[in-house]
């Protein structure tokens, strides 16, 4: 029995060998014969959709109307009312100087107003033409007596009843009456005109003394100075007790806006030519503008293009463009750098594949292909704008087609390969923070 079981694990044995080296020698005679296993690979089917094309430019931060605070009077610095590098508002008190010398100012120019106006007061109240009125009267009242003293004598001496030398007296009299009158006439003409000088020149005291006061009350205004705009202000250039004067060629500090913040960027002139005749352009549409931060992230407000210089740069060939950005928080300041990137256009029914299934000899372009035999090809292609982290293809493939994407490196021409659908790789945080 027990020779049995040996004599039949021993005819085991002998079948397993056999068995094992006909398998070797079939996997021998397969690889001489130069059949390789499939490779596998990954591979995106084309399909083409709309896309958008975007431009992206170094650009870097400003402050357009940036405010330089300085005093408008001469005067001792009493008191500084901000922290440097905070925020103020419009009309926030910044600095306070000595005030006295200008509330004197302002006292002595009212009261040489109130002297004004007294002689203004006096002057209106036309004294000497009153007078010379008066005494007008008085004379046409002697003249009329003198008349009426020629009348009554004239008969009386053709009668007999009175002199010639009566008559003669009353006649001088009546001369003497009319000269006088005429000379009270010219008198109350040279009053009214004096009067009516003196009232103009009281009045015009008046509104220079006003002037004056005026002057006097905005320099006194001047020794509190202002926050002019809202913004981030800077560092303080005069301490407490410095003495501020208005012909100093140095501000006292300077005030940035931060929003909306400002942007520059340069276009080639070929950009901007291709901008000015774009069907975006011809349909009047905004386009959004997005900034990528000196790290790598997204700023997360759209901006907007506001103006551009209106010649070329003769050196660089380019075209300054100037954008705002919403600032709410005060993140960007100016002088920063940066990217922006510019909607250029909307490819219609596009191509787009990942730059790693691109490959680059000699100035040529080239993808591999999975053909319906599942062997390798290798395809030319034209490439265009990149989108993200693919390029948009102009020429060399079409919809339907499967482009190799990983496992590039280890197939060639001809290359059975066992496709399978790429899965591109999911983000992490700071991908996703960088689009």
């Amino acid at each position: 029995m027990i020779q049995f079981r040996v004599a039949e694990i021993a005819g085991v044995a002998v079948f397993a060998v056999l068995v094992f080296g006909l398998t070797a020698c079939k996997g021998t005679t397969t690889q001489a014969q130069g059949q390789a296993p499939p490779m596998p690979v990954s591979v995106i089917e084309v399909r083409p959709h709309d896309v958008p094309i975007y431009g992206e430019y170094a650009a870097q931060t400003f402050g357009r109307d940036t405010v330089e605070v300085r005093g408008r009077v001469d005067g001792y610095l009493e008191k500084r009312t901000f922290d440097v590098g905070t925020d103020v508002k419009a009309g926030q008190v910044l600095y306070t100087l000595d005030a006295a010398p200008y509330q004197a100012e302002v006292q002595k120019a009212k009261a040489d107003l109130a002297q004004s106006e007294a002689g203004l007061d006096f002057a209106k109240n036309q004294v000497s033409l009153v007078t010379a009125q008066a005494n007008l009267q008085q004379a046409k009242a002697n003249l009329l007596k003198a008349q009426q003293d020629v009348d009554r004598l004239s008969p009386l001496v053709s009668q007999d009843a009175a002199t010639q030398q009566d008559l003669d007296n009353a006649q001088a009299s009546l001369e003497a009456a009319k000269a006088i009158v005429a000379a009270q006439n010219a008198n109350v003409d040279q009053m009214r005109l004096q009067t009516r000088t003196n009232t103009d020149l009281a009045a015009a005291q008046v509104e220079a003394s006003r002037a004056v006061l005026k002057t006097a009350e905005l320099n006194l205004s001047y020794t509190t100075i202002a926050a002019p705009v809202s913004g981030r202000i800077g560092d303080s250039l005069l301490q407490v007790g410095g003495l501020v004067t208005r012909s100093s060629p140095q501000p006292l500090t300077t005030i940035v806006p931060l929003d909306p913040i400002w942007v520059r960027f340069k276009i080639s002139d070929t950009e901007y030519l291709d901008y000015m005749n774009s069907q975006e352009r011809q349909n009047n549409h905004v386009l959004p503008v997005r900034l990528v931060l000196s790290d790598g992230s997204n700023y997360p407000y759209e901006g907007r293009i506001e103006n551009n210089v209106n010649q070329l740069d003769t050196k660089t060939g380019t075209l300054e463009i100037d954008c705002t950005f919403p600032n709410p928080k005060h993140v960007i300041l100016p002088g920063q750098f940066g990217r922006v990137r510019v909607l250029k256009q909307q490819a219609r029914d596009a191509i787009v594949i990942p730059q790693r299934a691109v490959q680059e000899t000699q100035s040529m372009q080239s993808v591999f292909t999975v053909g319906p035999d599942n062997k390798v090809q290798v395809r030319n292609i034209v490439t265009g704008d990149r989108v993200g982290d693919d390029w948009l293809v102009l020429e060399g493939l079409k919809p339907g087609d499967k482009v190799v994407v990983e496992g590039v490196q280890k197939i060639g021409p001809g290359s059975p390969v066992q496709a399978t659908p790429y899965q591109p790789p999911p983000k992490t945080a700071a991908a996703q923070s960088k689009g």
